[in-house]
This record gives C-alpha cells, structure tokens and sequence, in this order.
C-alpha cells in the first residue's frame, strides 16, 4: 500500500471521528475495518491517533492560519482534511512538508470542491512558511 492510500485511510478514520466525538479511537479502526472500508496500516493508525492526541494543538494551527473562518464554520471533509495535513506536518518528521501540504490538495479535489483545495492550500502554505521562518530563527 502507497502512502498515500494509507493517508487516504487515515482521512477516513479522521473524518468519522469528526461526527463520532465520544467514540473511541480503536472502535473507530474497528469499525472501518469491519465494513470493509480500511485495511489499516501502522502508518495510518498513528496518524489518526495522533491527529486527536494532538487536537487542540492542530486546531490552534486551523484557527490561527484560517483567517476569517471559525472552525465550526468549516465542511467536516475540508477539517479533517487540515486536521491530516498538520498532524503529519507538525508530528511526522520523516515527511517533508511540501508533501504532506500536496497530498492534503489531492484529498481534498477528490472529496470535497476546487475551491475547498484552494482554501487548504492557502492555510498550509501559510503555516509552512511560518514554520520555516521559526526553524530558521531557531524558536
């Protein structure tokens, strides 16, 4: 399985939490498994555990980077999708972050709109360059 089938499997896993808050993680899997809509793999179980490990941290960055939009505001693809992006890109050291921004675009034409791309690729652009500035700075 290719990387990015396995990151399509965690946007998957990603996207049911988003309506199922209270259900725990390893049921999530568990379900998915068992409709037969995932064959996990280590590297996308990690990273949708990881992506609510981390929540508020990577919902900080949404809110932060999507000027003008409320969270609340935004599609549950178009969330999860950000909520991916930024879990591999701040947690995933072995993955550039041109990669994790160009796979969230690609996810995001194939299940949501053009326009809902555009916007994910403005806000990881933005975070991106932020956090290069940082690395760069040395915060």
């Amino acid at each position: 399985m290719t990387r990015t089938q396995e990151r399509e499997q965690a946007f998957f896993l990603i996207f049911e939490k988003a309506f199922n808050m209270d259900v725990d993680n390893d049921d999530i899997v568990g379900y998915a498994v068992e409709a037969g809509i995932i064959e996990p793999t280590a590297f996308s179980t990690a990273l949708f555990k990881q992506t609510y490990e981390q929540l508020e941290q990577i919902d900080n960055v949404i809110e932060k980077y999507a000027i003008g939009w409320k969270k609340q505001r935004l599609s549950k693809v178009t969330l999860s999708v950000l909520r991916l992006a930024i879990c591999e890109i701040l947690f995933v050291d072995s993955v550039p972050f041109s990669v994790s921004a160009n796979e969230a675009v690609e996810l995001a034409k194939k299940y949501a709109t053009a326009e809902d791309a555009s916007f994910i690729n403005g806000i990881l652009g933005s975070f991106i360059r932020s956090e290069k500035a940082d690395a760069v700075s040395g915060d």
